[in-house]
């Protein structure tokens, strides 16, 4: 799914479907490169974490105002939100891995995943906003268990293969992400010591991840979603009108104030779907929405199934 920013540029949307992780994963050969594209038939940004390995060979990613020039070995970050503008690789045998995927990945344990700047293990992505290094490089020893990990990935949550979910491939998705990005926290740490502020940004700079108007609206999102609270609700606490902040915040994100709240209400009541046995009225209730038969119906507008239908292919 695509949405606009108010500049134009593409927003990639991760869709969800039963049975599956928010996980991707594909290995990318030299004879499937060109010499000179955008990934992604032109500049895109994505509302998922990107991780970009080269096991072998070189080239160069182009990410908001950036050229990354990356090596065998290297690991290039782009968080939610930042635009990817092109790359260019360098002839050879090269091996590219990319990897996508949101914060919900990481379990219900994880931190809610609107605001994964908190969590640990993405602090080398949350410390792009202070300035810390997008390109890593994994030490040599390492670089084996990141081709394995990454290859479970390929196979039991890869790209082109959405329809064929193998048995207990999300539990094995879900652990080799986790000790991909325990490795890459690991890496990051001398160059992401703690936790940095986040600093003043031009929204215009394409990462609206960091941008704090966007972050206070995701927070207020996430203080409040299980309460039938709507835009208006949500602008008032922050002392702006309904209008205007829904406008800047489609601007800046490509989502309204309202399609985050959806957003982070979807999640929920996925989690519990899957989870729990409880009731949909229940779901409805503790999601926000406090008319089951408005959940159903919002439930399947945003995965074209509705709630028990969802549950049961999830069990399936």
């Amino acid at each position: 799914m695509r949405r606009l920013r108010a500049d134009g540029t593409p927003v990639v949307a991760y869709l969800p479907s039963p049975g599956t992780v928010p996980i991707g994963a594909e290995l990318v050969v030299d004879a499937d490169l060109r010499p000179d594209h955008v990934p992604g038939d032109g500049p895109h940004a994505h509302d998922f974490h990107v991780l970009v390995h080269v096991e072998r060979g070189a080239g160069t990613l182009r990410v908001d105002s950036g050229d990354w020039q990356l090596a065998t070995g290297d690991v290039c970050l782009v968080a939610p939100g930042e635009v990817v503008r092109g790359a260019s690789v360098q002839p050879g045998d090269a091996r590219v891995w990319l990897a996508f995927f949101t914060a919900e990945a990481l379990g219900r344990h994880a931190v809610a995943p609107l605001v994964w700047r908190q969590h640990p293990l993405l602090a080398a992505f949350s410390g792009l906003d202070a300035g810390s290094p997008r390109v890593l490089s994994v030490p040599e020893e390492e670089r084996a268990s990141w081709a394995t990990l990454l290859g479970i990935l390929a196979a039991e949550a890869g790209v082109h293969s959405p329809g064929r979910v193998r048995p207990g491939a999300q539990e094995a998705a879900t652990a080799a992400l986790t000790l991909l990005l325990v490795s890459l926290a690991r890496v990051a740490a001398p160059a992401v010591p703690g936790v940095a502020p986040t600093p003043e940004v031009d929204p215009s700079s394409g990462g609206w991840a960091r941008d704090p108007l966007v972050a206070a609206v995701l927070d207020a999102v996430e203080a409040g979603f299980r309460e039938p609270i709507s835009t208006r609700d949500v602008a008032r606490s922050l002392g702006y009108t309904t209008g205007h902040l829904t406008t800047v915040v489609r601007e800046r994100s490509g989502r309204t104030v309202l399609e985050w709240l959806t957003e982070r209400r979807m999640i929920e009541a996925r989690r519990l779907l899957s989870e729990t046995d409880l009731p949909v009225a229940v779901v409805a209730d503790r999601t926000g929405y406090r008319d089951s038969t408005y959940l159903v119906r919002r439930f399947r507008e945003q995965h074209g199934v509705t709630p028990i239908q969802w549950r049961r292919q999830t069990r399936a």
